[in-house]
């Protein structure tokens, strides 16, 4: 999880966080809806919140352990990586 830290996420009240800024708002939706893709894949579903058109916060813990886990993780790194894809 270190390395996570590294790139920006947070850990506050056993979730993982992060704040991303996209180039405009069809960007900012086309990103949150390739994070939706990967969790509905993951069967993992992070609390995401648009704002002020072109920032997306995403908010990542596993709410039956009340903790982050391994999903947690896997899917803070995909979300990373599909940032840099549309970025």
């Amino acid at each position: 999880m270190n390395i996570l830290l590294e790139q920006g996420w947070s850990e506050i009240d056993s979730k993982l966080i992060k704040n991303y800024v996209l180039s405009d708002f069809t960007h900012a939706i086309k990103f949150i809806n390739l994070i939706a893709e990967d969790a509905e894949k993951a069967d993992h579903h992070p609390d995401i919140k648009l704002y002020k058109y072109k920032n997306v916060r995403v908010s990542l813990t596993t709410h039956s352990k009340r903790r982050i886990t391994v999903k947690d993780i896997s899917l803070a790194k995909q979300i990373d990586k599909i940032f840099e894809s549309i970025n």
